[in-house]
């Protein structure tokens, strides 16, 4: 625990307060959710690595010693290192090309070794089905300035399916098919804040199996709406990336010594859909 000395000023008063404040050992903040863009021949692997700081500190960038991403299934294609870059110096995203058809059709690993520590995750490719339509409309939820965006996909009948929508300044929804399954859905999200009339709005629509949905779910119900899923140390919801560094058991990656020693964050390969609209 530690001390955080805040001082108050009301009223022409001074008082000093002492406010216990809850932290913990830095962990990795690993954003490595790869969105596909499948009309193309190539796609970049952009991976995000920060460090958790104190509770109300910074989110620094994590240099690391190598990252890398292994087909599974076909280790002699694809590029000749599977090594990722470092985009710029001091940044944590790491980047490197990789063909959109090995992307979509094997199994994927990433290693990452951070200050001689060692992180792995398992991912494939999730589809996912473009927008419809995307429309603003005039109803409210809450409030008269709350922004009304009409939301209109089909799901495909031969599968089932679990949707992640990005709805741009770090707003997300998940939804699955359980309800609509080979239909077409219409839904409206309600923007609280102010948006600004010929602004911008990248709206994504992407794919995801049930492990990264029911991830997403929780990670969106903790932040309630106030940060983004893998911009916060305050969130410390396991996902699928582990520390397998004391590891004795390869069919068990919670055989460790520490088993609370994780990173935050999720490895995913998914398909995006990409749509810009103009706030009117």
């Amino acid at each position: 625990m530690i001390a955080l000395l805040v001082v108050l000023i009301f009223s022409s008063c001074e008082d000093v307060i002492q406010v216990d404040v809850p932290t913990e050992e830095p962990r990795l903040i690993i954003d490595a959710v790869v969105r596909v863009d499948t009309s193309i021949q190539f796609n970049a692997v952009r991976v995000k690595v920060s460090l958790t700081d104190s509770f109300f500190g910074s989110v620094p960038p994590a240099n690391l010693q190598q990252i890398t991403m292994n087909n599974l299934d076909n280790p002699m294609t694809g590029p000749d290192t599977p090594a990722l870059l470092e985009t710029e110096p001091g940044s944590g995203i790491y980047e490197k090309y990789f063909s959109t058809e090995e992307l979509v059709r094997d199994r994927w690993f990433l290693s990452i070794r951070y200050d001689d520590t060692f992180y792995v995750g398992f991912a494939e490719f999730a589809p996912s089905v473009p927008f419809d339509n995307l429309e603003f409309g005039d109803d409210v939820l809450f409030d008269d300035n709350d922004t009304e965006l009409k939301v209109t996909f089909t799901d495909l009948e031969e599968r089932d399916d679990f949707y992640i929508f990005d709805f741009d300044f770090e707003n997300y929804l998940v939804s699955e098919d359980e309800f609509y399954q080979g239909q077409q859905f219409e839904f409206s999200y309600f923007y609280d804040d102010i948006l600004l009339e010929g602004e911008d709005l990248d709206i994504s629509i992407l794919g995801a199996d049930q492990e990264f949905y029911n991830y997403m779910d929780l990670l969106i119900q903790q932040s309630e709406g106030d940060f983004g899923p893998f911009e916060t140390p305050a969130l410390t919801v396991r996902g699928n990336i582990f520390n397998v560094t004391d590891i004795d058991n390869i069919d068990s990656f919670d055989n460790v010594d520490n088993e609370g020693n994780f990173p935050l964050g999720y490895f995913a390969i998914v398909q995006e859909f990409k749509e810009t609209i103009i706030v009117e």
